[in-house]
């Protein structure tokens, strides 16, 4: 077996031991308005954006933890007139360009995909097409 091949199977494996491990956490927190909601693509890989068709590159990222993160986002949303809003959020991502600024919002209980999803928001902007 050459070099390659071992790293590939490293790769395989470490895609699968991620992927097994999002799972089983996700049925021992028993959190299910929150793990549920997190399809499994969101473990997918993904093509970053050049600078050029980023919306933000420098970016000054503050983030707002809220109980009541489902009413703000709905509000903040809304309010863009960005997208329509067809389930309660669990985040979001509001950034101002002029400001080179992005708000994260999240409930109390959150995840490491739910906030790298938000902050991928505030560089690319609205990547959901």
């Amino acid at each position: 077996m050459n070099k390659f091949a071992i790293f590939a199977g490293l790769i395989n494996f470490r895609r699968g031991l991620l992927l097994a491990s999002a799972l089983v956490l996700g049925a021992l927190t028993g959190c299910a308005s929150m793990q549920a909601s997190i399809p499994l693509s969101e473990l997918d890989s993904f093509t970053a954006k050049t600078e050029s068709q980023r919306v933000l590159n420098r970016v000054r990222v503050r983030w707002e933890v809220r109980d009541d993160v489902a009413q703000v986002c709905s509000q903040k949303v809304s309010s863009l007139g960005a997208q329509t809003v067809q389930a309660a959020p669990i985040a979001c991502a509001v950034w101002n360009v002029p400001a080179q600024e992005c708000v994260i919002v999240t409930a109390r209980q959150v995840n490491h995909v739910t906030l790298g999803h938000e902050l991928r928001h505030c560089f690319e902007g609205n990547f959901h097409h």
